[in-house]
């Protein structure tokens, strides 16, 4: 009886640690990760109400045809876990889930570069040119893959851009 109560205690207290970090969500530009730390290499162009307007329409609208793809890599990257964790891991079994997830994270791109296309359409030609000397997808502070990214630290954002911390995805 004593191990029941101990073990839903740790059970309960763990749930109630983990759901504050749940419940303030993805850093800042409302988890976009297209520019510096979110929106913020966008919001450093002064963009007109127009340019916002159609930006915000497309982030919307590339958020809603991501969603089934972000779900599915957070369940193939929690199969994969659970594959790892069996007393004896099956080789095939593992390396056919990293394929489906590798699979997974190219279309994720795929689309977060059509965004990024979508979006530079959006620009006038006096704001790309302030965008790419942003650095905006560009890599920046230390090591292979940026190490500390843009002006937000360690990988605030979610997709692409300095920020490239993947959140949950990796």
């Amino acid at each position: 009886m004593k191990k029941i109560t101990l073990t839903l205690t740790a059970v309960l207290a763990g749930l109630l640690l983990t759901t504050s970090a749940f419940a303030w969500g993805p850093g800042p530009g409302k988890g976009r990760g297209y520019g510096p730390c979110g929106n913020a290499g966008l919001e450093k162009l002064n963009l007109t109400d127009d340019q916002k307007a159609k930006i915000e329409a497309l982030q919307d609208a590339n958020d809603k045809a991501t969603r089934p793809v972000r779900e599915k890599i957070f369940d193939k990257s929690a199969e994969l876990r659970r594959l790892w964790l069996q007393a004896n891991p099956d080789k095939g079994k593992i390396s056919a889930a990293q394929k489906e997830l590798r699979t997974l994270r190219n279309e994720m791109e795929d689309k977060t570069t059509a965004l990024r296309l979508d979006i530079n359409k959006v620009l006038t030609p006096e704001q790309k040119d302030k965008l790419a000397n942003s650095r905006w997808g560009g890599k920046t502070g230390f090591g292979p893959r940026g190490g500390m990214r843009g002006d937000c630290g360690f990988g605030a954002g979610q997709g692409p851009g300095p920020c490239l911390g993947m959140g949950m995805y990796q």
